[in-house]
């Protein structure tokens, strides 16, 4: 999404390798993704017109302009100044609309942050087959686009987000499951999936001392209440403005479960000072940091080894995630 303290949001977005290095933007708007992320469709600038003027036509006369995204499960594409459409292109992310027309507008009052506010919900046609959004308009480009300056200032900022997100009663909230990747499960759930993951990739990690890592988290105490958790707080759903954090998007693995899975920016974000102010600032026990961190790893590892020849940006931030924590682990 566009900062009005940007020049040009494509010249920047075709200046950083890091995004560079892991999408194609055709002239049409055309969605197309390295090998192992293909698109189940095709999700295009004439698609995300058609679909407005059939089911919105009061917008029909709205310019509609292809958004350049470090998303990888939807299209964005703007309508007019003030609305954002969001298209599905990837079968994980066909039940997020419905959760975020639901919930978006109960939690958004109790944020500190901007969130997207949802407008209208789009139906399947013949030629896409599923649900479809469209948002209102945050200024400000994702945080891979341009990087936070200010991390200090992030990290109090977004723990007061996190904290604002976790006083909201979740009595009725969707709990941890298929519909967020089951992010906030017990973290002894995800056993089986790290330990392969780190046999898969050998040397190309410090397998003992990530599994030393990964083992201690495991062996934190659960004596934890399911809060109301993000569940995707990396650089790309995180907005700045002239280098300053201004909102959080993409609430597509929203739901209630541990806490600790929200604190993934301590270690995708923040460099070993700005963490200590952002542990400060959100106030956590040693036991749920170090979930914490286990949830890191396993985001980490699982990444890393699928991607490792097709994705260098989530190869990058997944290896990224594993030294700083093994460097908090030496300190």
């Amino acid at each position: 999404m566009v900062s009005t303290c940007a020049t040009s949001f494509c010249t920047d977005f075709f200046f950083s390798h890091w995004v560079l290095s892991a999408y194609l933007y055709s002239e049409c708007g055309a969605i197309q993704l390295s090998s192992n992320n293909l698109t189940k469709i095709n999700v295009d600038l004439n698609l995300a017109i058609s679909l407005v003027r059939s089911q919105f036509p009061r917008w029909a006369d709205l310019p509609v302009k292809p958004v350049v995204s470090s998303g990888t499960v939807n299209a964005l594409f703007r309508l007019g100044d003030e609305m954002v459409i969001r298209l599905p292109y990837r079968e994980s992310a066909v039940q997020f609309p419905d959760k975020e027309h639901q919930w978006l507008p109960k939690l958004a009052p109790h944020l500190s942050l901007s969130v997207p506010v949802p407008l209208e919900k789009g139906r399947p046609e013949s030629d896409y087959p599923w649900l479809w959004s469209i948002y209102s308009w945050l200024e400000g480009k994702d945080g891979w686009i341009q990087p936070i300056e200010d991390l200090a200032q992030a990290a109090i900022d977004l723990a007061g987000f996190i904290t604002n997100l976790q006083h909201i009663d979740p009595s009725d909230g969707p709990r941890h499951g298929i519909h967020n990747n089951f992010r906030g499960e017990p973290l002894a759930d995800r056993d089986p999936l790290v330990r392969s993951a780190i046999e898969e990739l050998g040397d190309r990690i410090d397998s003992r001392r990530v599994t030393k890592a990964w083992d201690l988290a495991l062996k934190q105490p659960l004596q934890y209440k399911d809060l109301w958790i993000h569940g995707d707080l990396q650089p790309g759903n995180l907005l700045t403005q002239c280098g300053k954090l201004t909102a959080v998007i993409d609430f597509g693995l929203l739901g209630v479960g541990d806490p600790a899975s929200d604190l993934l920016p301590a270690w995708n974000l923040f460099t070993r000072d700005s963490r200590r102010v952002f542990r400060d600032a959100i106030q956590v026990d040693d036991a749920t940091w170090i979930r914490g961190q286990g949830w890191a790893l396993y985001q980490a590892l699982l990444a890393l080894a699928y991607y490792w020849d097709t994705n260098q940006v989530m190869v990058r931030m997944s290896q990224r995630i594993i030294r700083e924590i093994l460097n908090d682990r030496s300190a």
